[in-house]
């Protein structure tokens, strides 16, 4: 499994969602407060509906932005704290794709697509 792994949300009918066809998601959606979570922290990234970059990691890396704790396992999913804005958000059992088990912390990153993607995928 990847230290840092990638994803490039988006909005899709007004709902932050994300494909990773290597994990078999498509418009896999950010509910339970992580939509509002996307909401807060892409409020600096012009265009972040149309798609934003997220690295995110159970490992601290040179660059994260963000550090989420895990607070406890609630419908199938699991809830995490965002430390800095003291907020939370469920993170369905989607995130178990990328780890073996829920990890105890996560960091993230977010950034603008580069030019070359500054659209919306079309995998309506």
């Amino acid at each position: 499994m990847n230290q840092i792994n990638v994803i490039a949300p988006y909005k899709y009918l007004g709902i932050w969602v994300f494909d990773d066809p290597k994990k078999g998601l498509v418009q896999e959606a950010f509910v339970g407060g992580a939509d509002t979570i996307l909401d807060l922290l892409t409020q600096s990234i012009p265009h972040a509906e149309k798609g934003f970059v997220l690295l995110f990691s159970s490992h601290v890396f040179p660059g994260f932005q963000h550090h989420l704790t895990w607070r406890r396992e609630e419908k199938g999913g699991n809830v995490y704290c965002v430390s800095d804005l003291k907020l939370e958000g469920w993170l369905c059992p989607a995130l178990l794709r990328y780890f073996g088990h829920a990890p105890a912390e996560l960091f993230i990153q977010l950034k603008s697509l580069p030019a070359e993607h500054k659209h919306a995928p079309e995998t309506y």
